[in-house]
């Protein structure tokens, strides 16, 4: 398998979907928790957002595309979404650190990232034009695209216009929605009028909502919903109500400690453990691939030496 190709070793493409799927969940998981581990140490600098709590969400729809030919645009909150689509795990911490070896040439940091056919903007909804263009460009190639967003988003212009062309055009789109009920330090109730499920009704698209942190479950929904983006041509809208556990970015976090309890509750990872086999074996394989590929990362040449 080539550099440029899918890590199937990473990503556990050869093992069962359930422990295909915790090995996901385990190394996007601890790969934020090392990020931030760099913060507190003085050796990352700048910004960055995890998306701990958010991961079932990339592993079960990065399951339901053809990584081989599908499109994806992220956003600011995009490592679980790169991790899932190929498991470049090393040039993604080099990319962060700011190191040659990195995905952009340690250009792009933590939000710009581009890969093969993943890109990743922190612009909020800058890349929806975009996407439903390049939709349209590989329709006649059976290539779909799918653009995630967040709740805060909802606020953006280029949401809706996005969305009236990919209606009228019939872009092969799937818009998804996570919605994780605050943006940045803002409460979803504060920001966000009426229903975001309805919000693609109202210009024919197709849209679904789901409210849960189950990998399985978002697979199969997405499965479907991917199966008829792609034989339809038309484009999809995909609610997700899902938790953020940690922080918008590093340390501005207001919320108190009931209600992050409560969304500890819904985390991922603990709900999914119980369905494998040897957990701490998939745990264990995680911990020493990023440890020895942080190790690499941190050894790489820094881009502007």
């Amino acid at each position: 398998m080539t550099e440029q190709g899918i890590h199937d070793d990473v990503l556990g493409l050869g093992l069962d979907q359930q422990d295909q799927f915790y090995r996901q969940l385990c190394l996007i998981r601890g790969f934020e928790q090392r990020l931030l581990d760099l913060f507190t140490r003085n050796l990352l600098f700048g910004t960055t957002h995890t998306c701990m709590g958010q991961e079932a969400n990339a592993v079960g729809i990065m399951s339901a595309l053809d990584r081989d030919i599908d499109m994806v645009w992220s956003n600011h909150r995009c490592h679980g979404h790169f991790l899932s689509y190929c498991g470049q795990t090393r040039r993604l911490f080099s990319e962060i650190l700011g190191r040659t070896e990195g995905v952009c040439g340690g250009r792009g940091g933590s939000q710009h990232l581009h890969w093969r056919n993943f890109s990743s903007s922190g612009v909020q909804g800058g890349f929806l034009a975009t996407a439903v263009g390049a939709a349209l460009v590989e329709k006649d190639n059976g290539a779909i695209g799918c653009a995630f967003m967040g709740d805060g988003t909802m606020g953006e212009g280029a949401v809706y216009e996005a969305l009236n062309m990919a209606s009228l055009l019939s872009a092969p789109l799937l818009f998804v929605v996570e919605d994780n009920a605050i943006a940045q330090t803002t409460p979803k109730e504060l920001a966000v009028a009426g229903s975001i499920t309805d919000r693609a009704k109202a210009f024919g698209i197709e849209s679904h909502h789901h409210k849960g942190t189950d990998a399985d479950e978002i697979a199969a929904l997405t499965r479907d919903i991917v199966a008829d983006v792609r034989n339809t041509g038309r484009p999809a809208w995909l609610h997700i109500e899902t938790v953020r556990l940690g922080p918008h970015s590093k340390g501005d976090d207001t919320r108190d400690a009931e209600e992050l309890a409560t969304l500890h509750a819904r985390d991922p990872l603990p709900l999914y453990e119980g369905r494998v086999k040897n957990p701490a074996d998939i745990q264990a394989w995680c911990d020493a691939h990023l440890e020895s590929v942080l190790n690499q990362a941190m050894e790489d040449s820094p881009a502007c030496a």
